[in-house]
């Protein structure tokens, strides 16, 4: 029997319900205007149709009897991107299921699906951000020929899945499911990785043994399997309810993989001709929440504190860092994963995964199980994990008791009581503390600071050993608005060592780290940026820093207001970053998602 709503979960979802009652409202009023607006294909000009049905030989005849739903598939496809690489051959896999329940299935159109750990540290990154804008524009520009009764969305990493929702969701008159790929097979240890790159960073080993340990871990295709951003957004569609369930974590190639493909395909078919479980419904006030709660109760990606409000905002939801650290509060922490654990995401799934996840926040009143999802059912049915029968049918069975207690623990006897994020606030700002990647004695740091203006300079500084001390590293003008707020993934492995060594050690920064960022201390996303007078533009090297994720500080003992701010650096030019100057200039905060997009819609 499982126990009644959590009265902080209860409490903030009423205030997010208060809050967003009006752009909610809005939201839905325009969605049931869309829907009425539809066009009745039969009465839409035979050149229209001539145009769309072309290039679709062997199923022009249904298509022209409007025999059944017509499937817009959205795909992030490319083969550089080992997550997506699998896709390459989903739509011709995805039209024969369509076929098999009378339904047509085309390509709408692509996305683009930048990967992150590629540009990690070069110029690339400051596209990274502003990517998840434009694949909601190029989401809707796919489903503008309003040809469609319902979206399948392909895609899984970092921007490219809260791209889709945006985009979906500005379509939310349709059905739509959200279908991954899986993650890759394990490779080495993510310890004997870790080790690796800080042995690089110290010196010891040269580029040909990183590059062995590195391709040793990201090998084939597939998701990386550490619980960066890609893996954090597989989580939240499972408790969002928009995936088949049990979808998230099975590897690309199998048979099961290949059977849960074709049930969405045949769910989509479904839910396009009744139009029942539209994006819209799925996708509330409700269904927010639960993705923050998903992302809190397994320690995920940092990211998503900017991306769930994107998402959010989509929808006519407006949610913010007070919602997800009063969340944090309450929300157990039940899962480690490397990072923040030794297993990856295989290791997870095979002990229980979200099923497991799921299973248990239910149990403990800790989730909302009433949200409409994609399945049948309500979020219950995502406690359950997929298998194939004896007739290699699709069956959901119970997971029962967690595989691995060192993984996965239930949320009556979690790793932590409170959930993997805290909001730290001062004088400097508002920031993000991802404390369940770090050991609790380091949740309090107060040193003098060392003020920096990008990555190099940090690495720079780490050579020449003016780091090796107790010190706070400030990185500023790294904020949307500065240079599209790129991940500071090189950081970690230098603050590593120095913490290693015996320092305290700690980054506050107006940039992002990733999923992976790792055990430093660190109060990221710091808003306002410093760019344009933000408060870490006027600090100076030796301004006593405090970093307190306990009681939520972010501090300087310096007397800001009799300073002048740093002057703002100038734009960058190259690598198509000049082609992102409209996005940097109207960005709106980290906290309400660095979207330009959002900001200029009045959304």
């Amino acid at each position: 029997m499982s126990k009644p709503l959590n009265d902080t979960i209860h409490r903030v979802t009423q205030r997010v319900i208060e809050r967003s009652r009006a752009s909610r409202s809005a939201y839905l009023e325009l969605m049931e205007r869309e829907a009425d607006r539809a066009p009745d294909r039969s009465q839409v000009s035979c050149s229209n149709l001539a145009h769309a049905f072309a290039g679709a030989t062997e199923d022009q005849e249904a298509l022209k009897a409007a025999r059944g739903p017509n499937i817009g598939i959205v795909s992030a496809y490319n083969d550089m991107l080992s997550a997506h690489q699998p896709y390459g051959r989903y739509p011709e896999r995805m039209k024969i299921y369509a076929r098999e329940v009378g339904a047509t299935a085309q390509v709408a159109g692509a996305t683009p699906a930048m990967c992150d750990g590629v540009t990690q540290g070069e110029d690339g990154m400051e596209l990274s951000l502003f990517s998840r804008d434009v694949i909601a524009l190029s989401t809707g520009v796919a489903l503008s020929h309003a040809m469609y009764d319902g979206v399948a969305a392909l895609g899984i990493c970092d921007k490219i899945v809260p791209g889709l929702v945006i985009g979906a969701l500005r379509f939310g008159h349709l059905p739509c499911v959200f279908v991954p790929s899986g993650p890759m097979p394990s490779g080495i240890a993510n310890k004997e990785k870790q080790r690796t790159r800080q042995l690089y960073a110290e010196g010891k080993v040269g580029r040909d043994e990183l590059l062995a340990s590195e391709m040793g871990s990201y090998h084939s295709p597939g998701t990386c399997t550490f619980y960066g951003t890609a893996n954090s957004n597989q989580m939240m569609m499972e408790m969002m309810g928009l995936h088949i369930p049990g979808s998230a974590f099975i590897q690309p190639g199998t048979k099961l993989r290949q059977a849960l493909d074709r049930k969405a395909v045949h769910r989509l078919a479904e839910l396009a001709s009744t139009r029942e479980k539209t994006m819209a419904k799925c996708v509330d006030e409700k269904a927010i929440v639960n993705a923050a709660i998903g992302l809190l109760a397994t320690g995920g990606s940092t990211n998503h504190a900017i991306h769930i409000p994107a998402m959010a905002r989509a929808a006519g939801v407006i949610f913010d860092w007070d919602d997800l650290s009063e969340l944090s509060s309450a929300v157990p922490l039940v899962a480690r994963v490397y990072p923040n654990g030794s297993g990856d995401v295989n290791h997870f799934h095979d002990a229980g995964g979200m099923g497991y996840v799921i299973g248990t926040l239910l149990d403990e009143g800790l989730a909302h199980h009433d949200i409409a999802t994609v399945s049948e059912g309500d979020l219950a049915d995502y406690a359950r994990e997929p298998g194939l029968g004896n007739d290699e049918a699709l069956v959901w069975r119970d997971v029962g008791e967690s595989g691995d207690r060192e993984m996965l623990r239930p949320a009556s006897a979690p790793f932590q009581p409170d959930g993997g994020m805290r909001l730290v606030q001062g004088n400097l700002g508002r920031g993000c503390f991802k404390s369940s990647a770090v050991d609790q004695e380091r949740w309090t740091i107060e040193a003098p600071c060392r003020v920096f203006e990008d990555q190099p300079s940090v690495a720079a500084a780490f050579k020449a050993g003016e780091l090796d001390r107790d010190v706070i590293v400030v990185v500023r003008f790294q904020g949307p608005r500065a240079n599209g707020m790129p991940e500071l993934h090189k950081l970690t492995p230098p603050l590593g060592v120095l913490q290693d060594r015996g320092y305290r050690v700690a980054l506050v920064t107006d940039g992002r780290m990733s999923g992976a960022s790792g055990k430093v201390p660190a109060a990221i996303h710091v808003t306002p940026e410093a760019l344009g007078g933000g408060p870490l533009a006027k600090l100076r090297d030796g301004d006593v820093v405090k970093l307190c994720a306990s009681t939520g500080e972010l501090s300087t003992t310096a007397d800001l207001d009799s300073r002048e701010a740093a002057p703002d650096p100038r734009a960058e030019l190259g690598v198509g970053r000049e082609l992102f100057a409209m996005f940097r200039l109207g960005a709106d905060g980290a906290e309400q998602g660095g979207s330009a997009m959002l900001a200029a819609a009045g959304l």
